[in-house]
This record gives C-alpha cells, sequence and structure tokens, in this order.
C-alpha cells in the first residue's frame, strides 16, 4: 500500500507494519472492553465500560492510553443490515458520521462492507471471518490493509494458540490504527461477539512480547 490513508487520526498513520495485542476485558460484563498492546507492553487504545458493550445508548467509545476519547462507534437504528457508524471524539450528537460498517446482505450469505467517508469515499470490505479471529480489511485495490488473526503464545515444548479474546491486529504500513480498531468494535457488536473467555490463564503481561 503506498498512499497515506488518515480516517481517524494521523497520529495513529504509521510508517510501518505494526503488531497489536488486542485483549478483551471482563472487570463489569463478560466481553464489555478491550485494551490494545503494542510489541513494548504500552497501552495504544482501550475501551472501558460499566454496562453491557454497546448498552441502551449503542454507543462504544475508543481512547488512548490516558482516556482521552478517540473515536465514538454508534449502532444505527433501525437498520436491517446492523450498521454501525464512526464519529470523532466522544458522542454523536450534532457530528456527521466518518465511516460505517454494515452487513451488506441479509438473505444471501452475508458478508461486512466498510464505508470510509473520506474526499474521495473510500470503500473495504471484510475477508475471512472475524469471529475466527481470522479476517482482513481489504481495500478496493484488493490489498490487505490489515489483518486480524489468533494469538499464539510459544512455550518451550509447543506453541498455544489462545482464546478468541486475545488476538492480534496487525497494521500495514500508511493505514490508520484508530480506524482499524473502530471497525474491530463494530465487527464485534455485528459478530454479537460478547463471549466467555476461553484463554488460558496466562501472566497476561509477556503475551504482547510475543506478538506473531
Amino acid at each position: 500500500m503506498e498512499k497515506t490513508t488518515a480516517i481517524v487520526e494521523e497520529t495513529y498513520v504509521y510508517d510501518r507494519q505494526i503488531l497489536l495485542t488486542v485483549h478483551k476485558t471482563s472487570f463489569f460484563f463478560p466481553g464489555d472492553g478491550f485494551v490494545a498492546y503494542d510489541s513494548t507492553g504500552k497501552v495504544v487504545f482501550r475501551v472501558e465500560s460499566y454496562t453491557p458493550v454497546g448498552g441502551e445508548s449503542g454507543e462504544i467509545v475508543l481512547m488512548d492510553a490516558v482516556g482521552r476519547s478517540i473515536l465514538t462507534v454508534h449502532r444505527k437504528r433501525p437498520s436491517l443490515h446492523h450498521r454501525w457508524n464512526g464519529f470523532i471524539g466522544e458522542g454523536v450528537e450534532g457530528k456527521n458520521p466518518i465511516f460505517s460498517v454494515h452487513r451488506s446482505s441479509i438473505i444471501r450469505r452475508p458478508t461486512v462492507t466498510v464505508e470510509a467517508y473520506t474526499d474521495p469515499s473510500e470503500e473495504y470490505q471484510i475477508e475471512g471471518s472475524f469471529a475466527c479471529r481470522k479476517c482482513s480489511i481489504v481495500n478496493g485495490d484488493k490489498e490487505a490493509v490489515a489483518e486480524i488473526r489468533r494469538k499464539v503464545y510459544p512455550t518451550p515444548t509447543t506453541n498455544v494458540v489462545l482464546g478468541k479474546d486475545v488476538f492480534v491486529l496487525c497494521i500495514k504500513p500508511g493505514f490508520d490504527g484508530a480506524f482499524a480498531m473502530g471497525v474491530i468494535l463494530a465487527l464485534d457488536q455485528i459478530d454479537g461477539g460478547r463471549r466467555r473467555f476461553e484463554y488460558p490463564r496466562f501472566q497476561f503481561e509477556s503475551l504482547f512480547l510475543n506478538s506473531e
């Protein structure tokens, strides 16, 4: 990918490939939040909720490491295609969405489309299965600009594939990592992804140091 794509925030557009370990958290409700770490263990993104994710408001706020609101993902109601829109900052009132994520079919096998309301607008497809944590965000040139895959934890004797609540987000050079996280939040809701944790109880601090 040659061009730089800042859809949410230039800060999160990197000039090299970035691997983040994303962890679904359960401080108050199963799967109520996320924390994304870089390879050094530094928190890059987080989502905290004191109600079940989305709640009655249908809003999820993506924050940086210090709690600054970067992005709000909001469910459009009513919507046959389970559409989630993204807005800059916290809240949606008086704002125009900068992107949307939605199912493109409710009759045939459903696919997921991501529309970025940039100038000019761009469209992405989700290829693969987010439910299985094996999918890519693919641009109009059929290039994968971000990938989601299962987290593998190496041990002295074998490699352990962790459960679906710990996974790797690979962000390609020039793509907006905050936008990628916003898409993940929407996909998690479209997938109905509030599941009980499945991963073995390792010391979590060591997981991001072995991003794969």
